[in-house]
């Protein structure tokens, strides 16, 4: 489970979202939305992974009918099988950068190459002047991930995904000590502007802009982070815990799931590539290449790095690698609830329903791939990544503590539990997570969603792109709609 939480989001993409929302002003929202909605949302899930596990169910429409018995229960479910199919399909892509990058870095492509020089690699790599808008290279790594991931959800949960998180989630995690204590030892790389140093890019990070806090794309992007690092309101921890025991321990496992992950994100993803980019681009800098993409940072910094280093072409395509194995065991639990549905509901067998999800993320991931100079990438990554699992983590949360029952739940959530939970977050499971996610979905929604939604403000010759990531969405949700449809008849046709 730690495996599926700590991914290219406690590297890449949390150090943009702090960047792009103000810095330290965004560290406020974001241990909020841990303490009120990430960390009681992973017991949630565990909980109702675990339950519906017990009784041959684990994808979100089945767990969602056992708990809640009306017909729209199933239906509720839907957002459990679609968002992590859509975050797939642009996740798999950037996780084949890491790839490509941690070749380039072995073969020696970036050494001698400016902070400057690096910022146009990274955009020639994407495809920046392509006639595709994808380079040849791009699309060639993209392939190899794809079959890598087919390769390892074909193995299953144990063969495949147990295997892979054990032997790269410590490797990555010592590498990435190491990194933060030699990411200090550079200082100020630029010795006519000592400001621009590490130290003071932690600033960056802690020092808030207490007036950002009354943006609520400042509080709907910091939840977002929370459901996105943590994976829950996606629903494959729901997946994952309905192979666990019915006397297995969700309040621990919840709980260091958690922590490890957190540790990861904010201790060492907040020690290098933000600091990084404050020390050689400064403020300003480290914003606009945040803002020239979701995921960009860590592309540009990281490589600067390295080349502060001795052995730094080996030491960068270590790095990468270890990235793209961290990305790897997100990327294959991302594919698993659509897997688990197909299997558990539609009776498809496992080869099969692996074939199909491949299949249709091979296809789709052509929108983000070729769309990304245009934005696309980052519409799916906002109404998907951030808005999508907002939206799916209050439905959850009232599903199993108001439909489902407060008392039952809380009684599940212990079972076999050797800590107890404080009662005060009956509470907040109860009313607090799910009306706080109201409150910020209505706040942005107030300030910004008619804007958003209308694309107020878009570059020219970016909306057909930016449909395109809509009509994703939206195809994808009819197609899951009918699956779930069809699965419900298939169920009521085995009922007694």
């Amino acid at each position: 489970m730690a495996g599926n939480a700590v991914g290219l989001g406690n590297f890449l993409r949390f150090p943009s979202l702090v960047a792009q929302n103000g810095g330290g002003a965004f560290m406020i929202p974001y241990f909020v939305a841990l303490l009120l909605v990430g960390i009681p949302l992973m017991w949630v899930e565990l909980a109702m992974g675990r339950c519906g596990g017990a009784r041959g169910v684990g994808s979100s429409p089945g767990v969602f009918a056992l708990l809640w018995r009306r017909p729209a229960a199933r239906y509720a479910g839907i957002l459990g099988v679609l968002l992590p199919l859509i975050v797939l399909t642009y996740y798999l892509y950037i996780e084949s950068w890491t790839l490509a990058y941690g070749a380039f870095s072995l073969a020696g492509r970036f050494s001698g190459g400016t902070a400057e020089d690096l910022k146009g690699f990274l955009a020639s790599f994407q495809g920046a002047g392509s006639r595709w808008g994808v380079s040849a290279a791009a699309y060639g790594f993209l392939l190899l991930s794809a079959a890598l991931n087919y390769w390892v959800i074909s193995g299953g949960i144990a063969r495949g995904i147990e295997r892979l998180a054990l032997v790269g989630m410590p490797a990555l995690f010592l590498l990435a000590v190491f990194l933060v204590v030699r990411v200090f030892a550079i200082g100020a790389p630029d010795p006519s502007v000592p400001e621009r140093s590490v130290v003071n890019g932690l600033g960056f990070i802690w020092n808030p802009d207490f007036s950002r806090l009354a943006d609520a794309r400042v509080w709907l992007a910091a939840a977002g982070q929370i459901f996105f690092t943590l994976s829950v309101g996606f629903g494959a921890m729901q997946c994952y815990a309905s192979y666990l025991r019915r006397r297995d321990d969700i309040v621990v496992t919840g709980l260091s799931t958690c922590m490890t992950n957190e540790f990861v994100e904010v201790i060492l993803g907040g020690s290098l590539a933000l600091p990084v980019a404050f020390a050689f681009f400064g403020a300003q800098g480290t914003r606009e290449i945040a803002d020239g993409g979701m995921f960009n940072l860590g592309f540009v910094t990281m490589p600067a790095v390295f080349q502060q280093m001795a052995g730094g072409p080996l030491l960068g395509g270590a790095w990468f690698l270890l990235l793209f194995l961290a990305g790897l065991t997100s990327s294959v639990a991302l594919s698993q609830p659509a897997v688990t549905f197909l299997e558990d509901e539609l009776g498809w067998s496992h080869r099969r329903a692996v074939g199909a999800v491949s299949a249709f993320v091979l296809v789709a991931m052509h929108v983000p791939v070729l769309g990304l100079r245009a934005g696309a990438l980052d519409e799916l990554d906002f109404w998907a990544g951030t808005v999508g699992l907002a939206l799916f983590a209050f439905i959850e949360s009232a599903v199993f503590m108001w439909a489902f029952g407060p008392s039952k739940a809380w009684a599940e959530i212990h079972e076999g539990a050797e800590a107890r939970i404080p009662r005060a977050f009956r509470f907040v499971l109860a009313y607090v997570t799910p009306i706080l996610l109201a409150a910020i979905f209505g706040a942005w929604l107030w300030q910004d969603g008619w804007a958003r939604l209308t694309m107020k403000g878009a570059a020219a010759g970016t909306k057909p792109w930016l449909w395109g990531a809509r009509l994703l969405i939206a195809g994808t949700f009819a197609a899951v709609a009918a699956l779930v449809a069809m699965a419900g008849r298939r169920r009521a046709g085995e009922a007694p």
